[in-house]
This record gives C-alpha cells, structure tokens and sequence, in this order.
C-alpha cells in the first residue's frame, strides 16, 4: 500500500474529544443580561461576535411577539453604541451591533482556549453555550466561569473517541488514501478501481475494506449522539465540574 500521511495517523490515534452544553447565568451588569430578563419570552441568539481592543462586535438574530419593544431596549441601552438592522420579518429581527464591554464569555473562552460554537442562545439571562476541545481545556473553561462570577450548570458532558480509534491500521490508511484521491468528494474525483490500484490491492478487497469501515464509523457517530436520556447519565462527572471541592 503507497505510504499516506503516516504521520497524521500517528497524530489522531488515541486523540480523544469532549462535547459539552452549559448554561451559563449572565449578571446583571452585562446588557444582554439586563436586557433578556426584561424580556423573559424573547430570544437573543448570538451568531457571531469578536471582542475588540475597547468595543465588541456581534451578529444577533432577535425574535420576541414585541419586537420593536426588543430593539428599543437594546438600541437604548447605554453599553450599546452603534446598532443596525440587517434583516426583519413580523416576529424576527437580525442586527448587527457594537457594545462599549467586552463579552465576558468570549474573553472567557480565550484565556482557557475552548472556544464557544455559535450560535449562543440567550432566554431570560440564561446563555446556552455549546464547546468542543479537551477535557483538560473544559476544565479551565468553568474555572474561567468561576473567577468571572460567571454560574452555570453543565446540561452533559460527552467524551467522544476519535472515529480512527475504531479502526484497524488497514482501514485507516486506506481511508486515508481515498480520502486524498478524492474518492470521497462530490463528485468523486477518482474510482475505486484507481483507489485500489494505488494501494496495490484488489478492488474487492477494497471495497470490503472500506465498507467495513464505513459501516464501523456511521454505526458509532450514530450511536454516540446524545439523547434527553443519556444527558441524565452523564450529570454525574457534570456535578464533579461544577463542584471541585
């Protein structure tokens, strides 16, 4: 089998990753905290923000039954400094703004390097927070939480393999090589024929070889998705983050 990227197999081998949602309690002193729990039946989603040298910047997406009672509260707000409206329908409002404070979530996932998946969804002071990374990282991150008088509660944690690890040596680099090929693009840029020749096997084989693997990976990624019920299991190692001492 031609040599393919040996040493990215040895780099995701044993390479494990953490899911995560929490719920993080904003103060007060933050607008979209003051501004959310005045308006407990709105929902504030954040689709993209960048914290600046003395300002921040973010996309929001903004739906309420009282929408220009919403955007009045917000527009008015003394944190606020420049607001405009990109897009509007009846009941959902899409601005775009630039606040005098830095966002203390962001700022937050910078110092521990976990960063935060948009969107963030933000109902009654309540930020829905969604991260990927180490375990090691997440750790830091609810310190950073901690420190900023930031509360939260952990709705799961979900320690996740990387899908190689259910891979025999074979699989992997095969994939791999097909991968590169171009195998697997839309529309594929090679056959399995011209996989197969460059491994130096038989298409059959091939074809068996990345079918099993296939199935190995779907059947995992499928089986690991997080369920209401599985997120009840996993409040236990929740609880231990929450609670170091």
């Amino acid at each position: 089998m031609a040599p393919v990227s040996s040493g990215m197999i040895e780099t995701i081998r044993g390479y494990s990753i953490t899911q995560a949602r929490l719920t993080v309690t904003l103060p007060e002193y933050i607008w979209v905290g003051e501004v959310s729990r005045n308006h407990p039946d709105a929902e504030i989603k954040v689709m993209t923000a960048m914290p600046g040298s003395d300002a921040a910047f973010a996309v929001l997406i903004l739906q309420s039954e009282q929408l220009d009672t919403l955007f009045a509260a917000i527009e008015t707000h003394d944190e606020i400094t420049d607001i405009s409206v990109i897009q509007q329908t009846e009941q959902q409002m899409t601005v775009q703004i630039e606040t005098s404070s830095s966002p203390l979530l962001l700022l937050a996932a910078k110092v521990s390097g976990m960063p935060i998946e948009f969107p963030v969804t933000i109902t009654d002071g309540n930020a829905t927070v969604d991260v990927t990374g180490s375990h090691d990282r997440l750790s830091e991150l609810t310190s950073q939480f901690r420190d900023n008088d930031l509360p939260f509660n952990i709705e799961y944690i979900q320690e996740r393999l990387h899908t190689t690890q259910l891979l025999s040596e074979t699989q992997q680099e095969l994939m791999l090589q097909a991968v590169e090929q171009g195998y697997y693009d839309t529309p594929r840029d090679c056959s399995l024929s011209e996989v197969a020749d460059a491994a130096g096997i038989a298409k059959s084989t091939c074809s068996e070889t990345l079918h099993r693997a296939e199935e190995t990976m779907i059947k995992h990624f499928v089986d690991d998705l997080p369920t209401p019920a599985e997120s009840e299991t996993r409040l236990t190692g929740a609880e231990r983050m929450e609670n170091p001492d």
